[in-house]
């Protein structure tokens, strides 16, 4: 008989199996009789090897053989009884085993069903707060981004102001069409807000892009959250089956690995991988954030100051041409005045010269009648030299006069051209103070205050 620990019969199911002894035989094992096959031969006398028992012999056994035979059904019958009942015992302790396994096998699932729920929940959690603060931050990037806006729109006054105020500038007559200190302050302000409108713009669209970055990302984490969600609600109902659910059953093709299947690790380091990007770009929005404020702040203060710097160099300068105008005003006064008394000395002086007509033609007359004197009475007398020497002096006199008079006249013309030059003058001076005072001091009242040029209206 086989040995029931390590004969044929056990080698029907795996040892590993086996957790415990096994069950006891119901019939008490004993050695069966050794199997003979050696055949004994019929050499007696009663042997039927002759030619007359020869149709007889075939098909037919001797006793022994029957013996044998009935031995060996009986050895067959008890080993397989003895083989059925080990069976019978090794399969009720595999069905309990099995049962148990399968039991363990169910609840370890589900406890794996389970800590895979807690991972999905928790990166779907870092995923939800991930997309609420890209969303946040994205709304807080296009509020700096409409203050952007607003402040580039908010430039085009005081561009317009600088040069309206240059252009107006240009209208100003010789010699006051100057390159002073208020053109330099303009051409200073319409730089720096040309500048400033550049930087805006690029700043514009670097925001523009940080906003178009941030929904991209967004959205990619909200595909993430989106299949997390999902496989959170497949892997809660995968955890609330059991033996007892009417929705369950057989579905041979599931047990297989897909190839485009991600493992735990490749996972966990996809989602964080997103959230990684995601935090890395609302950083990014952060500082451009922070970079825009700093930006509009600068801008508006630079822009105000150089405000205050062209309408400071405008103030002095008009001071300076009041200072002019009212000095030439009163070198005008001056002038008229000394041409007045430039005209009565010429009348004076005209009428000197005629004074000395009468004299001049008394002397000459005296001279000239005593010309006619007879004889040696055309004497030189003491009285023809006085006569003579009155002339002379009446001569040099009124050369003198009339020298004088042609002095006064030239210093007549003179004054009159200072007098044209002042008023005109006066006149250019007046039209710098209207250019610079009344219609560039004017139109730079509406300059934008800094909250507005800091994008806060």
């Amino acid at each position: 008989m086989a040995d029931p620990a390590g004969g044929p019969g056990a080698m029907a199911q795996p040892s590993v199996l086996l957790t415990k002894e096994l069950a006891p035989q119901t019939v008490p094992a004993s050695d069966l009789p050794m199997k003979v096959y050696e055949v004994a031969l019929n050499t007696g006398t009663d042997s039927s090897s002759g030619l007359a028992t020869a149709g007889f012999r075939i098909a037919k056994y001797l006793p022994t053989e029957w013996h044998l035979n009935n031995s060996e059904l009986y050895h067959k019958a008890f080993a397989s009884c003895d083989q059925a009942e080990r069976d019978r015992a090794a399969a009720k302790e595999l069905a309990e085993y099995a049962a148990a396994a399968a039991q363990r096998a169910q609840q370890d699932s589900t406890a794996a069903v389970g800590q895979r729920l807690e991972d999905i929940h928790y990166w779907k959690s870092q995923l939800q707060n991930e997309i609420e603060d890209l969303d946040a931050e994205t709304r807080l990037l296009a509020a700096q981004k409409l203050r952007l806006e607003r402040a580039l729109d908010a430039t085009e006054v005081p561009y317009t102001i600088a040069t309206d105020n240059l252009q107006c500038r240009e209208r100003r007559q010789a010699p006051d069409l100057v390159c002073d200190e208020v053109e330099r302050e303009l051409l200073k302000e319409a730089e720096l807000i040309r500048s400033i409108q550049e930087l805006l713009k690029r700043t514009l669209i670097q925001a523009h892009n940080q906003m178009r970055i941030n929904r991209e990302h967004k959205e990619v984490c909200e595909i993430d959250w989106s299949d997390k969600v999902e496989t959170y609600n497949i892997d809660d109902k995968c955890g609330r089956y059991s033996n007892e659910s009417t929705n369950i059953q057989f579905h041979p093709t599931s047990v297989k690995f897909e190839e485009s299947a991600s493992t735990p690790e490749t996972w966990a380091k996809f989602s964080h991988d997103n959230i990684y990007r995601a935090e890395r770009e609302k950083l990014a929005s952060i500082n451009l954030r922070d970079l825009i404020d700093n930006i509009l702040h600068d801008t508006s203060e630079d822009m105000r100051k150089q405000c205050a710097a062209v309408n400071e160099a405008f103030a002095k300068h008009c001071e300076e041409l009041y200072d002019t105008k009212h000095k030439l005003e009163h070198h005008l006064k001056n002038t008229l005045k000394e041409i007045g008394y430039q005209e009565a000395n010429i009348a004076a002086l005209k009428q000197a010269i005629k004074d000395k007509e009468a004299p001049m033609k008394v002397a000459q007359t005296r001279l000239y009648d005593r010309s006619f004197r007879p004889n040696v009475d055309l004497c030189r007398d003491e009285a023809q030299f006085r006569l003579v020497s009155e002339v002379e002096e009446l001569t040099e006199s009124i050369k003198s006069l009339k020298k004088k008079l042609l002095e006064s006249e030239q210093s007549l013309r003179n004054l009159e051209d200072t007098r044209m030059n002042l008023e005109k003058e006066i006149a250019v001076k007046t039209n710098s103070i209207f250019i610079d005072k009344q219609k560039c001091m004017a139109h730079r009242t509406r300059y934008p205050v800094v909250f507005k040029l800091a994008g806060y209206e």
